[in-house]
């Protein structure tokens, strides 16, 4: 494959500017307040989540083991984004390092991709306790809920740096902006002056295998829980299998349908600033409700939150 320019003379791109989320001096200062809050905000929940599930043994199930595993997951994932969209509310436009841009893009997409096998084995998690219950403590005992979850972070350490590498080896000569508030997959392929043919395979292959297939994973689970709660003999059953499965699908719906318009396609995305808001989505509003949406409002965690006070 020929080169479209010869870069025998180019000088390779050592920075990037990040524009951030907007460039309006009034805005940002309102914005910046309201991210700080959010980003704390989100932190102190996932916090208190982790807390509650090691520190009560009533907790020490497999549904709460994942729940765990996905608040550590998020408050990493918001403490890779969030900074660098802070600092860009805070001084405007500002420069990143090559090295700083792709360290920063390895660990988002380790735990982008590590969210959704996570949120898949979920899924399957509250299949095998409605539609197989005799099984349940068989199938979801501690070793293959600890299998279920290294395999979602070691998948996603390894899309990533397939993903990561590729990105990395293309050539930057200019312009070096990138219309965004982190390193992102697209913006970067955006600014490269070779060929990203390979690249975008990669990022394809990758969005087939981890993103369509947890989500396809995700909703065969849900299909299979339906019939078995339509086929439940009473209304009371019905509910209390549902209230079990109505978070994740909340949680689900939102993640996938931000992450997969992004993301599940090889071309070049065009339309940034429809991007920047589909990002803050699933790197601010998401981690933040996740904890509220799956384990605030659960009446085990409730009872153990309430007794941590009394005890304190």
């Amino acid at each position: 494959m020929e080169r479209p320019l010869e870069l025998g003379n180019v000088t390779r791109v050592q920075k990037f500017v990040l524009l951030g989320l907007f460039t309006r001096p009034d805005v940002r200062d309102v914005l910046f307040a309201i991210f700080l809050t959010l980003y704390l905000l989100t932190l102190l929940e996932n916090t208190l989540i982790i807390y509650l599930i090691c520190s009560h043994i009533e907790l020490h199930k497999p549904m709460y083991f994942f729940l765990g595993n996905l608040s550590c997951l998020e408050m990493c994932y918001v403490s890779v984004t969030m900074p660098s969209l802070l600092v860009g509310l805070w001084t405007g436009p500002y420069h990143i390092s090559f090295t700083a841009c792709m360290t920063q893009l390895f660990f988002f997409i380790v735990l982008i991709c590590t969210e959704c096998t996570l949120l898949a084995s979920m899924a399957y998690d509250r299949y095998v306790a409605i539609c197989r219950p005799l099984l349940y403590p068989l199938l979801m005992r501690p070793q293959a809920c600890l299998g279920l979850a290294l395999s979602s972070w070691l998948g996603g350490l390894l899309v990533s740096v397939a993903k990561t590498s590729c990105i990395a080896s293309l050539s930057y000569c200019g312009p070096n902006v990138l219309n965004h508030f982190f390193c992102d997959v697209s913006p970067l392929l955006n600014l490269s002056c070779t060929h990203v043919a390979l690249t975008e395979l990669v990022d394809f292959i990758s969005a087939i295998v981890i993103l369509w297939g947890s989500l396809l994973m995700a909703i065969a689970s849900y299909v299979a829980i339906g019939r078995a709660v339509f086929h439940m003999p009473s209304a009371a059953a019905r509910r209390k299998a549902l209230s079990t499965c109505a978070s994740h699908l909340v949680v689900v719906g939102i993640f996938y349908a931000a992450t997969l318009f992004i993301y599940a396609r090889p071309s070049r995305i065009e339309a940034m600033d429809l991007n920047k808001v589909l990002s803050v989505i699933y790197t601010v509003v998401t981690p933040m409700c996740n904890p509220v949406i799956y384990c605030l409002r659960n009446r085990e965690v409730q009872a153990a939150f309430c007794r941590t006070l009394h005890q304190s």
